[in-house]
C-alpha cells in the first residue's frame, strides 16, 4: 500500500477514535466541533435528524437533534405530537457540560448496538430529542477558571450568554432570542418528559448524582401521583442497578446538610419550572461538582437511560396523566402563588462527610471544611412542603391591551390561544391598580424586579380598542397564562418590569394655581373633607406641608389621572 496513503487512512481513523474517546475523558467538544460532528451523524443515519430550530442571541443557530423521529421535520414533529417524547436541554450553563457528553455517549452506544428502535423488553424506543447546546454564546466563551470550584473537564464554557444573561432565569420573561427559540422548540414537540442537565454547587457529600423534581404542589394531582408515587421510586431502582445513588438535590437549609435540605422551588423563570407549567414530567439533573467529570458523565448517561426506559415502558400512561393535567388546569377555579416553604420536615438518610470550622492559615478566621476520609451516613431534616402564602380566582378571560406588544409577542411563542378585537367595545372588566411594591438597588438578570406587590381591584366600564386581545382561560396553555399574567404571582410579567411606564404620574399641579381650586373640590365631596380634616388634625407634619396637603387632595379630586398605576391587563368574570 502507498506510504502516503496509509498514513492518511490512519491519521483518519486514529482521529476518528479519539474524538469518540473524547467523549469519555476529560473533555467536553467546542460548540462548532460539536455540531460538526452531530451533522455529520445526521447524514450518515436516517433515524438520526438535526434541526436549526431559530437564533441565538451570540447569532449562531441552536439546534435540535432527534432520535428516531420521521423522515423529515414535518413528519418528525407530528410523531413527537402524536407519540411519547423526551427533551433533554444541554449546556444551559456551558461551564457545565455533563450533558453534552452524556448525549454523545448514548448516540455511540445506539449506533453500535444497532439502532434498536425497541428496547429490551419490546417496548417502542420513544422520540428522544436533545439540545446539543442551549448557551451557544456561552459555549464560545471557553476557558479553563470560570468554575473554580468544580473538578473538570480541561475547558469548559461560559454560565451568561452573549447578552450575559443566565438563560436559566430567562424562560417566563423571554428577553434572549434563545428563549423564544426554546419556545419553539418546546411547543413543536410537546414534550411529555424534560430534563435539563447542570452540575451543582454548594456542599461536600458522597453522592455524584442528585436531581430536582418540579414542586408537587403546583402539579395536577394526576403528574403529582405519577412523578413521586411511580417516577422516582423507578429511577431510583434504575440508576442503581447502572451503580450510582440517586438523591434529591442538596439545596441547603442551613449551612451544612446538618441543618437539614429543602426541596427547590422551580417558580417559571428556570428550564423545568417552565416545562412544568405544560404538565411535562420533568427534572433537573445536578451532578456534584466535586467528582471528577468522567464520572458525572457516566452519572448523568443513567440518569438519561433511566428516563428513557421509565418513558418507554409508561408510554399510555404518561400520555393519559397529561390528558388530564391539562383538563385539571382548563378547570382551576383559584390559581395559588406565592409558596413558601413549610418548618414541617420529614426525615431522610443522607451520606455525607463530616464538617468543621478550622482556621484558615491566610485569613485567620473560621472556615468551612468537609473531611473525606470521615464519611457518615445518618438521617438528616428533609423540608419538601411548600405552602401557597395566596391564592386569586381564575377569571373566564384576560384582556391584554393590544400596545402591550412584547406581552402579545410572548403569548404567541408559547401557543397561548387568544381572539384580537377588531373594533371598539365597552365591557365591564375587573381592573387591578399598583398600591405599593418593592424595586431592589441592584439588577437581577436585566430588570429591577419587583416585589411585595400589593394591588387593589375595582370594576369599571372601560372601552377597548382594536387590537386588544382576549385571552380564555380555559386553554392548555393555562398555567403559563396565569403565572405571567396575575399581577402578585412570583415571576408575573408585572414583577419583571414589563408595565413599569403605568407605575410613573405624568401630570401634576403648580401649588398657586390648584389651591384656589379646593375649596370648591372640599365642598363638593364630604367625605375628602372629613378625611382631610383628620388628616391635618392629627398629623403634623402633613400639617406643615403645603404640598402634602394639596396632593392629598389632588390624588383623591377628579383632576387625578386615572391611569395612574393601573394595568393594561384587565380580567372578565
Amino acid at each position: 500500500m502507498n506510504r502516503f496513503l496509509f498514513s492518511a487512512i490512519f491519521i483518519l481513523v486514529s482521529g476518528g477514535c479519539f474524538s469518540q474517546s473524547n467523549w469519555t475523558g476529560n473533555t467536553s467538544p467546542t460548540y462548532p466541533a460539536l455540531i460538526d460532528h452531530l451533522k455529520k451523524l445526521d447524514k450518515a443515519h436516517k433515524e438520526l435528524s438535526m434541526y436549526a430550530m431559530g437564533p441565538s442571541d451570540y447569532g449562531l443557530p441552536i439546534y435540535l437533534f432527534v432520535i428516531n423521529g420521521g423522515k423529515d421535520s414535518t413528519r418528525t414533529f407530528e410523531k413527537a405530537h402524536a407519540g411519547t417524547t423526551i427533551l433533554i436541554n444541554n449546556a444551559i450553563h456551558p461551564g457545565e457540560p455533563d450533558g453534552i457528553n452524556a448525549c454523545l455517549i448514548w448516540l455511540d452506544q445506539w449506533i453500535e448496538q444497532g439502532k434498536p428502535l425497541e428496547m429490551k423488553d419490546g417496548k417502542k424506543l420513544p422520540v428522544i430529542a436533545f439540545i446539543p447546546a442551549y448557551n451557544v454564546g456561552g459555549m464560545m466563551n471557553r476557558s479553563s477558571t470560570s468554575r473554580a470550584n468544580q473538578n473538570g473537564p480541561e475547558e469548559y464554557g461560559f454560565r451568561g450568554n452573549a447578552r450575559n444573561l443566565d438563560l436559566n432565569r430567562d424562560f417566563i420573561k423571554m428577553d434572549s432570542k434563545n428563549a423564544f427559540t426554546f419556545a419553539n422548540i418546546f411547543h413543536s414537540l410537546d414534550p411529555d418528559v424534560f430534563i435539563d442537565n447542570h452540575v451543582s454547587n454548594g456542599a461536600d457529600y458522597q453522592y455524584t448524582l442528585t436531581y430536582i423534581a418540579s414542586m408537587k404542589e403546583r402539579m395536577s394531582p394526576e403528574m403529582k401521583e405519577l412523578t413521586y408515587e411511580k417516577c422516582i421510586p423507578y429511577l431510583e431502582k434504575n440508576v442503581k442497578q447502572q451503580g450510582w445513588d440517586l438523591f434529591p438535590y442538596v439545596e441547603l437549609k442551613g449551612e451544612t446538610p446538618a441543618q437539614g435540605i429543602h426541596a427547590f422551588n422551580d417558580l417559571p423563570r428556570y428550564a423545568m419550572g417552565y416545562a412544568s407549567l405544560f404538565h411535562s414530567i420533568s427534572f433537573t439533573v445536578e451532578t456534584h461538582m466535586l467528582k471528577p467529570f468522567p464520572q458525572r458523565v457516566q452519572a448523568t448517561l443513567a440518569f438519561m437511560e433511566g428516563i428513557i426506559a421509565f418513558t418507554s415502558e409508561n408510554t399510555l400512561e404518561i400520555e393519559s396523566k397529561r390528558s388530564e393535567a391539562k383538563l385539571w388546569a382548563k378547570k382551576l377555579t383559584k390559581y395559588p402563588y406565592n409558596y413558601e416553604l413549610s418548618e414541617k420536615a420529614d426525615s431522610i438518610s443522607f451520606r455525607g462527610f463530616e464538617h468543621s470550622f478550622p482556621l484558615h492559615p491566610i485569613t485567620g478566621l473560621k472556615e468551612l471544611t468537609y473531611d473525606r476520609t470521615k464519611p457518615y451516613e445518618q438521617n438528616i431534616p428533609w423540608f419538601r412542603t411548600y405552602v401557597a402564602a395566596d391564592s386569586v380566582r381564575i377569571p373566564k378571560y384576560y384582556v391584554v391591551g393590544g400596545q402591550e406588544q412584547h406581552v402579545i409577542d410572548r403569548l404567541k411563542a408559547n401557543h397561548v390561544i387568544f381572539e384580537t378585537l377588531t373594533s371598539d367595545q365597552i365591557d365591564t372588566l375587573t381592573v387591578y391598580s399598583v398600591k405599593a411594591y418593592k424595586s431592589p438597588s441592584n439588577p437581577y438578570e436585566g430588570h429591577f424586579k419587583l416585589s411585595k406587590i400589593e394591588v387593589g381591584e375595582s370594576t369599571q366600564e372601560l372601552r377597548l380598542k382594536p387590537g386588544d386581545v382576549l385571552i380564555p382561560s380555559a386553554q392548555d396553555a393555562a398555567l403559563f397564562i396565569h403565572a405571567a399574567l396575575q399581577p402578585r404571582a412570583e415571576d408575573s410579567y408585572l414583577t419583571w418590569n414589563f408595565f413599569d411606564s403605568y407605575l410613573q404620574q405624568k401630570e401634576y399641579f403648580s401649588n398657586y394655581v390648584f389651591k384656589d381650586q379646593i375649596a370648591e373640590i372640599l365642598a363638593n365631596d364630604k367625605k375628602l373633607s372629613d378625611e382631610y380634616q383628620l388628616r391635618k388634625a392629627t398629623d403634623e407634619k402633613f400639617r406643615n406641608s403645603e404640598w402634602d396637603q394639596l396632593y392629598f387632595i389632588y390624588s383623591r379630586s377628579p383632576y387625578f389621572e386615572q391611569t395612574f398605576m393601573r394595568l393594561p391587563i384587565y380580567q372578565k368574570f
